[in-house]
């Protein structure tokens, strides 16, 4: 009921109109944590995801007057600005949210202002430590009114190493049937529509491609795609293990997202000894390093993009690199150390 609450609060606000619906969250309205035994007799509370009917300001409000230290872990930019996961060129969430281009009818006073002072009502409570998991994000972080006096900090995300690994390419095709013949390109998100992930870039720069023995496999919802290239759609895939035999499977993994914060999809496939290809935006730098492991194209360059898939299909050895680099910085234990240590600060 909550999650149908704010959806409808927010149909409302942007004048009835579905397009960008998803975009924003208000929080308006959620569950209330403090009541359980867990949050009563925790000394720390941690915070991921939490929009969409989770929980709600008035939630996060009682838990920072609860005097429990707050470590609050940013997979998008929700935490400091106002009602968007990601705010592209706007800067508005460093003095005040206001004129929303993510809402039909923009204004000095719009929803975007009106979330952002109650975020900075509910945020001045106590101080929250605020996790980045790319320092991309973190950096931006630092830079709004929401997170002045608090801790801004950068710790990746895990990737379960004895999940993600090498295997037999061979085997990883023949599991989802796809050519032995073939160099094999992955494009993989939720929902393949999706405009902000850059599927009509992946087809131009397939279409410089036409010539060099490629085909293209989809992972994702709504990959209804419209083209003469070589296309295998293996659906939604959410069983960890299959994902990363696919990732195996393939020679590249191309990610052409206009929006990143630091995508677990890379971390993975660079763990599966997959070189991985994507537009220098968000995070993405931070993981692929230029040449070395993968390659870092130059932003909406749909021929730059064409150009890096080449280079790595052309340096096959860029796999181990990115086995040995994914395997170091995503550890478990490494990370959990850096977390440990969040929570016990003075």
């Amino acid at each position: 009921m909550a999650f149908y609450w704010e959806r409808l609060r927010i149909f409302a606000a942007n004048g009835f109109s579905k397009k960008r619906l998803w975009y924003v969250d208000i929080a308006n309205c959620g569950e209330d944590i403090t009541r359980t035994r867990e949050f009563q007799e925790a000394d720390v509370i941690h915070l991921h995801y939490i929009n969409q009917g989770f929980l709600s300001l008035g939630v996060i409000d009682k838990i920072l007057l609860s005097g429990k230290r707050v470590v609050w872990t940013m997979h998008d930019m929700w935490p400091y600005t106002s009602i968007c996961h990601h705010a592209d060129t706007c800067q508005h969430y460093q003095q005040h949210c206001h004129d929303c281009p993510l809402l039909m009818h923009p204004g000095s006073r719009d929803l975007s202002y009106k979330v952002f002072e109650q975020k900075q009502r509910v945020w001045q409570h106590d101080s929250i430590t605020f996790v980045g998991c790319s320092q991309w994000i973190a950096d931006l972080a630092a830079k709004s009114v929401l997170t002045q006096g608090h801790r801004v900090v950068n710790i990746p995300n895990v990737v379960p190493h004895e999940t993600f690994r090498p295997m037999s390419k061979a085997e990883a095709r023949a599991l989802f049937g796809l050519p032995a013949d073939k160099r094999l390109l992955l494009f993989s998100c939720q929902k393949v529509s999706d405009e902000r992930k850059g599927m009509s870039y992946m087809l131009e720069a397939l279409q410089l491609l036409q010539d060099e023995n490629i085909a293209l496999v989809v992972a994702g919802s709504e990959a209804d795609i419209s083209t003469s290239l070589p296309i295998h759609a293996v659906g939604y895939i959410a069983d960890e293990q299959r994902m990363a035999a696919l990732y195996a499977a393939v020679n590249v993994f191309v990610t052409p997202s206009l929006q990143e914060n630091l995508p677990n999809t890379i971390a993975e496939a660079m763990s599966c000894g997959t070189p991985c290809v994507g537009f220098h935006v968000g995070g993405i730098p931070e993981m692929i390093h230029h040449k070395q492991d993968g390659y870092v194209a130059r932003y909406r360059d749909s021929s730059d993009l064409a150009q890096g898939i080449r280079y790595v299909l052309a340096h096959p050895e860029l796999g181990e690199a990115a086995i040995r680099y994914a395997r170091e910085t995503y550890d478990a234990h490494r990370i959990a150390q850096l977390y440990i240590a969040e929570y016990s600060r003075n």
